[in-house]
């Protein structure tokens, strides 16, 4: 981790495209500008915390309905096609 000493108005560049301004300083808050590309997504650590909760629990979701089609696929297959398929495998 890279630890630096800013003054209000002073600036960091990050890569040549990103750069961050300290705008004021209160106690131990910092108030800092954000210029970035657009193609840069910049969030609070808090929010990107719950996004990345959002996204796993949309993933298992998504993969226990997928489990849950597949049951239900399975189970509109007609009886004497089961007992063809276990014949087959046995």
């Amino acid at each position: 981790m890279l630890v630096l000493s800013r003054k209000t108005g002073q600036k960091l560049i990050i890569d040549n495209q990103i750069e961050i301004v300290i705008l004021e300083t209160r106690g131990e808050a910092v108030k800092i500008g954000i210029v970035a590309p657009k193609s840069v997504t910049v969030y609070r650590e808090e929010i990107y915390e719950e996004i990345k909760k959002a996204n796993a629990q949309a993933v298992a979701d998504t993969k226990n309905t997928q489990a849950d089609d597949l049951t239900q696929a399975l189970n509109l297959i007609p009886a004497e096609f089961k007992q063809k398929r276990d014949e087959a495998t046995s």
